[in-house]
């Protein structure tokens, strides 16, 4: 082993929801390793402050507003990328969303809606660069980011959480099919990350950096520790792992329910009371 395998220069990185949270931790990362990255955002001024964050830290980066949800706008991404750039090598699902509500009030509408923000848009994306990697020929690493819902009970987030759970299957899938191309494929499954999405939705007086009980590591993540894991998928470090979720949660998936006492800090099994 050496070092120079973590190094990702000369590869270029397709980088979707790339231009807040988790997304632009993990284009950030990805850049200061030596990737060029295209940001695919739905937001423009978000992909294009994530490009000019990663110009100015001396990287190389492509800002293109792209609702990933549609498979023709997300073609039009990964051609201008490889017009630009030569090609992709790294692929990143990040791009999502919820909404919580009773399954029993669910619509068809919003069934779908969340299936095509958090399992559709993984299709049109690994559709089109997985084609290109296949063509290349010289490999590549697919990440889908998706959660520790898609492996536990989700209840108001039944949809999300079948999109999630979907998509950790379908990595498993797509994993086999593409090894003989040299495309490795994983997942990374957050729990609670400090994101600017986490602190819009947190009650009044709450932060990111306050205890929480429900995670072993006893607080949330930041988008720097997602985005080193994906560094390392990415990387050569990572060539002979495909086909895996790697749980980035603290130990929240390990802990199956148990829970650090507000007050002793010693585990109890089911919500402190």
């Amino acid at each position: 082993m050496h070092p120079e395998q973590v190094s990702l220069e000369g590869k270029v990185a397709i980088v979707t929801g790339g231009g807040a949270g988790i997304g632009r931790g993990i284009a950030m990362g990805l850049a200061a390793f030596g990737a060029r990255v295209a940001i695919l955002e739905l937001i423009p001024e978000r992909a294009t402050a994530a490009a000019a964050g990663i110009e100015a830290a001396g990287g190389t980066a492509l800002a293109l507003p792209t609702d990933v949800r549609d498979g023709e706008a997300v073609e039009r991404g990964v051609a201008a990328t490889c017009e630009r750039f030569g090609g992709v090598d790294i692929l990143v699902n990040n791009a999502g969303g919820v909404f919580a509500a009773p399954f029993l009030e669910t619509n068809e509408r919003g069934w779908d809606a969340l299936h095509r923000a958090n399992l559709k848009h993984i299709y049109h994306g690994c559709k089109s660069a997985g084609t290109r990697m296949v063509a290349q020929g010289r490999g590549g690493s697919i990440i889908n980011v998706v959660s520790i819902e898609g492996v536990r009970a989700a209840p108001l987030y039944a949809a999300y959480a079948a999109a999630k759970a979907g998509a950790i299957n379908f990595t498993q899938t797509l994993a086999l099919e593409l090894a003989p191309h040299g495309i490795r494929v994983n997942a990374i499954a957050p729990d609670v990350c400090d994101t600017e999405g986490l602190r819009s939705v947190m009650p009044a007086g709450q932060t990111p950096e306050g205890p929480q009980p429900m995670i072993p590591m006893n607080r949330a993540a930041q988008p720097s520790e997602i985005a080193g894991v994906a560094v390392f998928l990415a990387s050569e470090l990572a060539s002979y792992v495909t086909g895996n979720t790697l749980h980035v949660d603290g130990g929240t998936h390990a802990a199956g329910g148990w829970y650090h006492h507000p007050k002793t800090g010693a585990y109890i099994l089911g919500p402190p009371r």
